[in-house]
């Protein structure tokens, strides 16, 4: 029996079979090579059209031309974009594990929200307006509001459906609060228009030095959980039976998915449906095992994220669309289809 199976033994899940599990390690190499390519398009395609001559003197030989200015900027903005898109997925990945939801996303626990009206409050009551204080306001609203979750939602005895009501009801309220604010602050209006759609624009050497150790222990806790979080997968009771801690599990996920969150909205504000779409897609190649759902998301994700920059620069010509505006209009028929689906991919 289960029950009286070695310590050591009882957080494991059976492995796959070998030829499955080649072909798992086969499409997750395929996956970054298709980051890579993603990558360096982002890097070679703009709202500026340049040669890719140009691009490669950006790259290796940068001597300050405008061309080369321009090609810095893209290249801070595509780490971004690898950044926010893999923290976004991890998150995704994690809340959908936590709530048992498929089709859960990092704004179900408030997170965006916590993150938007820190920021909102800040400009309108304290007059911040430099991009690099946002990041620390919205990173601390989005702490601030995962915590709170976590206490309404019970703590130690916190349930799935708990952490979700208690997350909806507080992103309700807070984006109530964050509209009502930007109504009667005409300038809290004109400064938060761009950053409320998500963007990429953003993208310093400082931002990334802020947001990088944040997702760097958000990625190493999220990847430390999905053997726990496969425990819990098959319900509570089976979960103590194999030796996992429940309680511990479930608040270290909504840390992980915090900070995660956290800092990617404090970057690039609040991006949705990345998130959302691709960990589910991910699970319905990869099966239920969160072992290979979570790199593959880290992957994948930052795959939409650029790929939906490059396509805003390049249908908007010469100005662009803000990449939230992009995922948001490629994510709504996605998320209709996937909820439309006779057989959503299983948890």
């Amino acid at each position: 029996m289960l029950v009286d199976s070695p310590p050591e033994q009882r957080a494991e899940v059976a492995p796959a079979p070998p030829k499955r599990g080649a072909l798992r390690a086969t499409g997750l190499l395929v996956s970054v090579l298709i980051l890579a390519c993603v990558a360096v398009a982002s890097i070679a395609i703009g709202a500026k059209e340049l040669s890719l001559e140009q691009v490669w003197h950006g790259l290796f030989g940068a001597s300050g031309t405008y061309s080369d200015t321009v090609v810095d900027e893209r290249l801070s903005r595509t780490l971004l974009g690898l950044l926010a898109g893999s923290a976004l997925g991890l998150a995704g990945a994690v809340l959908q594990a936590l709530t048992r939801n498929p089709l859960a996303d990092p704004g179900l626990l408030g997170i965006n929200a916590g993150a938007s009206a820190a920021v909102v409050s800040a400009i309108t009551f304290l007059g911040v307006t430099s991009l690099s204080v946002y990041v620390w306001f919205a990173f601390l609203g989005a702490a601030a509001v995962g915590a709170l979750v976590w206490f309404l939602g019970g703590s130690r005895g916190a349930t799935p459906v708990r952490l979700a009501l208690a997350g909806t009801a507080l992103s309700a309220a807070l984006y109530g609060y964050l509209q009502a604010v930007m109504i009667m602050d005409e300038a809290a209006l004109g400064k938060m228009r761009f950053w409320t759609v998500g963007s990429l624009n953003s993208a310093t050497d400082e931002t990334l030095t802020q947001v990088l150790p944040f997702i760097a222990v958000g990625t190493l806790l999220a990847l430390g959980l999905a053997r726990p979080l496969n425990a819990m997968a098959m319900g509570d009771d089976t979960a103590k039976a194999l030796g996992a801690h429940l309680g511990r599990t479930r608040a270290l996920s909504m840390l992980a998915a915090t900070v995660l969150c956290g800092a990617a909205t404090a970057a690039c504000g609040p991006i949705v449906f990345v998130g959302l779409m691709v960990p589910h897609v991910v699970r319905s190649f990869t099966g239920p095992d969160l072992r290979w759902i979570l790199p593959y998301a880290a992957v994948l994700s930052p795959v939409l994220l650029l790929g939906a920059d490059v396509l805003g620069r390049i249908v908007a010509r010469p100005s662009e669309l803000q990449v939230g505006i992009v995922t948001a209009i490629i994510g709504g028929p996605v998320f209709i289809f996937l909820v439309r689906r006779r057989r959503t991919a299983q948890l």
